[in-house]
């Protein structure tokens, strides 16, 4: 299975919060700083880390996209104390739901954080947590609606892919509508993601801020995910692709760390290689690292 990665686009600060987050959560780290130059948004910073065991990586790269709830994290915690150290550092943004008991935690909280990322905090005891940080993607205005749909297609075009379960807004609950979802959890070959649908006027969307890297060994692999994921045209580049929903994904080479990694000269012709790309061709880019 691909690794799916959350990335995340800031404008110049990448670096500042990758070391931020790893301080924030215990026994996290920074894995990997590097930069490359000459692309359309100038140099930029790229970080890799790691949050409890799970990868992220962040880019420094103008500010052409802000961050917005449509793309939260969540955080489960075994205990109340876990939960308090999180947000007592998190919410030091804008708080979207304050800490406080709710029906379906004695422990919760939604906010964005210092840098605009969104985070929810929940207490969760139903037993052992196999990972702890679930990326959430709301679906709202002209997709709401549509988060069951969406986990049908991602759980299609995933291998060994499933719905864990769902849970359903119901009469009463304006103005949602009875039957969309509440709140859902989705297994992509082993990774987690969660899903809802709210029909209140939030005033934002998917945008790039967001979006989910998948790692592919294989050419195969890098075609049927992008052939699977990719509807709108205009969207691709460099990697990137939007679905149907407007959800952005980057589908890139599990290696593309290491065919970066050379002398500043293959390094310069990797990226100008990948800067003319839609899809990546990962044979023109090892072409590329050679010299060929």
């Amino acid at each position: 299975m691909p690794q799916i990665t959350p990335h995340l686009w800031f404008d110049k600060e990448a670096v500042e919060a990758a070391e931020f987050y790893t301080a924030t959560f215990p026994g996290s780290k920074v894995t990997n700083v590097s930069r490359i130059t000459d692309t359309p948004s100038g140099d930029c910073d790229i970080v890799s880390f790691e949050l409890l065991g799970q990868p992220f990586q962040a880019i420094s790269a103008g500010p052409l996209f802000a961050f917005t709830p449509a793309i939260s994290f969540l955080v489960r915690c075994q205990t109340v104390d876990q939960v308090d150290a999180l947000w007592s550092q998190l919410s030091q943004g804008d708080p979207l739901m304050p800490l406080a008991s709710y029906p379906f935690s004695e422990r919760y909280g939604w906010t964005n954080d210092r840098y605009g990322v969104s985070w929810q905090v929940m207490l969760d005891t139903r037993g052992q947590i196999d990972q702890a940080i679930v990326p959430t993607l709301m679906f709202v205005g002209d997709v709401c609606g549509k988060a069951e749909e969406a986990a049908s297609l991602y759980t299609s075009v995933f291998p060994e892919s499933r719905v864990d379960h769902v849970q359903r807004y119901e009469e009463g609950e304006e103005p949602n509508e009875p039957g969309t979802v509440r709140h859902l959890y989705l297994d992509l070959g082993g990774y987690k993601l969660a899903a809802m649908d709210s029909a209140h006027d939030h005033g934002f969307g998917f945008n790039e801020a967001v979006s989910l890297m998948v790692g592919c060994e294989s050419q195969e692999e890098i075609d049927h995910y992008w052939d699977g994921l990719s509807a709108v045209p205009e969207a691709e580049q460099c990697g990137w692709l939007k679905d149907k929903f407007g959800v952005s994904w980057q589908i890139i080479p599990a290696d593309l760390d290491e065919l970066m990694s050379g002398t500043e000269e293959q390094t310069a012709r990797v990226t100008q290689a990948f800067l003319q790309m839609k899809k990546f061709d990962l044979e023109e880019l090892k072409r590329a690292r050679e010299g060929e």
